[in-house]
């Protein structure tokens, strides 16, 4: 591999690790306020609510 290809990849690199510290900072910020708000479980929780009511609509879709 030559010099340059791997300063590039290096660089690449450093740009994933910098976006993924920014999604994971992301992340625990909405979950810590999901669970001040009442979602004991976070977003757990949330994804939980949301799959019982996507689960729902299509069962009252399918009665029509």
């Amino acid at each position: 591999m030559e010099n340059q290809e791997r300063q590039e990849l290096e660089k690449k690199l450093a740009l994933l690790e910098s976006i993924n510290d920014q999604l994971a900072t992301e992340l625990t910020y909405v979950d810590d306020l999901l669970r001040a708000v009442g979602f004991s479980q976070g977003l757990a929780s949330v994804k939980g609510v949301a799959a019982e009511l996507l689960k729902e609509k299509v069962e009252l879709q399918e009665e029509c």
